[in-house]
This record gives C-alpha cells, structure tokens and sequence, in this order.
C-alpha cells in the first residue's frame, strides 16, 4: 500500500480522498493556488504545497508543479481527483516515467476512450449499441452532408477530442450544416489543439444513464449499478440518483453485463463511467465513457456499500477487489443535488464569502463541501461548492429526506441554486420518475443556439 499521496485537485473532492486516505493510514499532500492557501483541504491534510497563481492554467493544470510538488514531499502516487487533470493522458504518463503511480485507468485508455470517435469504433467492436453516425472524423463538406443524409437530421456534430461543450452543435436541416460544421472545427480546434469532429444522430429528450465500473490488474471487473442524470442545464448535471427508475433488474444485469465485457475489451482497470442515452422505447446507446472518478460517485456509495475511492487506492496499489460481482447488492434509493454558487434564476456566477453556513444532517445525509462560515468563494473555479446526498428506503423516503435538508439549509452572503433545487424536487414529474434531458425547459427555458455543454 502506498505511503503518501499526493493530491492533484481541489475543493470538497480533495477532501473525499484526504477522507479516503486517513481511513486506509495514508499521508496526503495538498496542492494548491494562492487563491486556495486557506482551504479545509490544505489545512487537512499532512503537507502541502503551493503551486501557482489563482488561475488554473497556472496552478491546478500545471503538471510540472504538479510532479515537482509529489517529488519534493516524496509522495508514492497521485489522485487526481475529478476534472482539471484526471482525464489526462500526459500526467499518467509523465507518472509513469517519474515513477510515482497514477490512480486511475492506464494512459492507453485514457487516450483511446478520451477520443470519441476511436471510442465508438472501439465499443461497436464491442457489441455496445452505438447511435448512427460516421466511422470516424468527418473532413469535408461532402462527407458530412451525406453521413447526415445516411443517419437522418436531426444530427449532432462532436469535437473528437470533445468536453465542456465546445466544438458541439445539434444539426437540424442540411442548409445549416456547413456553416456549423465550420464553426465546430474551429471552436474544437481553439479549445483542444484537434479540429477533427464525427457526426451522429441526434436523440431528443432522452434519459442519461452511466454505469459505474471498477477494474483490478489481475482481470477482475465489475458494476456498481447505474445512476440517472437527466436533470441538466445544458447537459450540465444538477441531480442524480441511484437506482434509474426505468431499470428492471433484468435490464440492470443485461446492461451491467455489456459494460463489464466493453470495458474488458479495452483492457480497463481502477474506477470508470460508461454513459449512454436511452430513448423513449427503452433502448440504449453508447454516448462516451469518463476515465475517472464522477462528481456523482456518492449516490452509487450510499445504495451500495462501497467506498470507490478507497477501491481507487487499492486498485492502483496493485490488490485485487476485495469483492465478486455476485457480492454487489444494492439497497435503498439516493438521490444527490449539487449546490452551486449561482443565481438560481440567471445562473449568472455568484462568489464571494459566505457569511453562514449549515447544512443540517440526520439519518441518511451526507454533505461533501469544502465550504464553511466565512470562507471565500472564489471565482477562478467551479461555482459546484456542496453536494448534499441523501438516501432512502425507497425514492419517495429519499424525495422526502432531500426536500426536508434543502428546506433547512442556510448559506447567507451568496447566492446559491438550492432554491431551484426545491423546485426539482417539488416539481410532479420528477416525483413521477417522468425525466429526460429537457426537463429542466420547464425552470429554465434552453437558449435559442445550438452550443450544448459538458455531460461530464
């Protein structure tokens, strides 16, 4: 097991592994900007070290300070959390030369599953069902009219090295397809360094559903069951439970089965998410698979027992799970809701200090937050500053146990979406299990452009 892990993130989830670690004896080390010298996650763990100025690109993103920082305190591997640097191929294997372990997937997966379009190829060849779309990179005008013509509009047009919305765009009508495909090569081309983009059919109003995966290195893979996702404004998540509602047992083994096999074939190891979209007909398909841990990993903790970031550490250790597929049970319903320093009518950010903060617990609550009573907000980062995971006997207990904890929070001096929170929840439709990926039209009417933003 290792000794000392370095933390290559930030925030509540640099505080989830701190957590993780005490529990395995492990000694951490936080990184952190300026912006940050005075966070729960640099004051929890054993030492830290300051790598940069507030923005990310100089700080959270730098991989040279980053390795630096893992040498210099003699730490034995690197978590790096979620978002920033825990897709990146480069720091699994500048790890891998320094030799300091990356705890996450081989950078060989990263790569491939990073790409889209090799992704696809990759998962068609697996049996996974694939929506209609071109092999690969579409180049010319004339490729992408016909491959939308052969699919059918609506189409999508995805940056192959896609994320955080850019190089995106929803194709109703040929006479606007070159014009967006022009405007996606160039927008992924600014924002990833690859213009090329593929195309494929356009679902509308589907549900968003992932499949939780763990993998050791000695051929040992299983799922942790599913979770819904389909509360998003534009394709950003907001709420997710466990189980999804439309999953018999029966459609909950085939598809836990199909994804253990995929990820096989990719020879994938430690945590992973493999999302799809199902449509109105019950019908899945592959959409892309995440190489790291998931904000929402709590509500697949909460309903099964397992402590994935331990899993995590274990995995990139070298020990085998400690558990068959066959020892997955899934108990109860939860339900998490991400709390944002936002304004829960415009969304417009909202940083600053808070002047109050409680979260109140009880049985079944959960609060994964690096905010407190007059901490800082700050605006170079992600406006995410809680999740609040509650879980249930069932859907409604868990429903219940959500409203009640929402009602009685308190965050004073920012704005915060836990108002639009209570509205999701109260809303009758969700209460009904009635979800898609429009549902939050209703709250929030989708601008009037073709940009969507990050599922991740």
């Amino acid at each position: 097991m290792f000794k000392k892990i370095l933390i290559a993130n930030r925030g509540e989830i640099a505080l989830r592994v701190i957590v993780a670690c005490r529990e395995l004896g492990i000694k951490t080390v936080a990184v952190y900007s300026e912006a940050d010298e005075n966070s729960l996650h640099v004051k929890y763990a054993d030492e830290d070290v300051c790598i940069g100025p507030p923005r990310s690109t100089d700080s959270y993103l730098n991989v040279p300070a980053i390795i630096s920082a893992a040498e210099i305190t003699g730490a034995d591997a690197i978590h790096p959390g979620y978002g920033f640097l825990s897709e990146s191929a480069y720091l699994a294997e500048v790890c891998e030369a320094c030799h300091i372990r990356f705890i996450g997937p081989d950078p060989n997966v990263i790569k491939l599953m990073g790409d889209k379009a090799r992704a696809r190829r990759a998962m068609k060849k697996a049996g996974v069902p694939m929506l209609p779309g071109s092999d690969g990179p579409v180049d010319s005008e004339e490729k992408a009219l016909k491959c939308a013509k052969d699919v059918g509009y609506p189409v999508i047009i995805k940056a192959v090295a896609g994320g955080g919305g850019r190089g995106m765009r929803v194709v109703r009508n040929p006479a606007d397809l070159p014009n967006l495909l022009r405007t996606a090569q160039r927008e992924a081309e600014a924002a990833f360094g690859v213009g090329d983009v593929y195309i494929e059919k356009y679902l509308e109003n589907p549900r968003h559903i992932e499949f939780q995966i763990l993998g050791d290195h000695h051929g040992n893979l299983v799922h942790l069951g599913e979770r819904e996702c389909s509360i998003q404004r534009r394709h950003q998540k907001l709420l997710e439970e466990s189980p999804a509602s439309p999953l018999t047992d029966k459609i909950r083994r085939k598809m836990g089965s199909l994804v253990v096999d995929a990820a096989k074939a990719v020879q994938y190891t430690n945590a992973g998410t493999f999302e799809f979209l199902m449509d109105k007909d019950g019908k899945f398909y592959f959409m892309e698979a995440n190489t790291r841990l998931q904000v929402e990993h709590p509500v697949t903790e909460m309903v099964t027992g397992i402590d994935i970031v331990k899993e995590q550490i274990r995995i990139a250790a070298g020990e085998r799970l400690g558990f068959k597929q066959s020892e997955v049970t899934f108990t109860g319903h939860a339900i998490e809701c991400r709390i944002n320093a936002e304004d829960p009518e415009t969304f417009a950010p909202s940083p600053g200090v808070i002047h109050a903060f409680s979260v109140p617990g009880g049985p079944g609550v959960r609060i994964d937050t690096a905010a407190h009573s007059e901490c800082t907000i700050s605006p170079y980062y992600d406006s995410m500053i809680a999740k609040i995971i509650v879980h249930g006997r069932d859907r409604q207990e868990a429903i219940a146990r959500m409203r009640r904890t929402l009602e009685m929070t308190v965050i004073e001096g920012i704005k915060t979406t836990v108002p639009l929170q209570l509205k999701i929840i109260s809303d009758p439709d969700f209460a009904a299990g009635k979800l898609s990926t429009a549902f939050m039209e209703r709250f929030a009417p989708a601008p009037k452009d073709t940009r969507l933003a990050d599922t991740a």
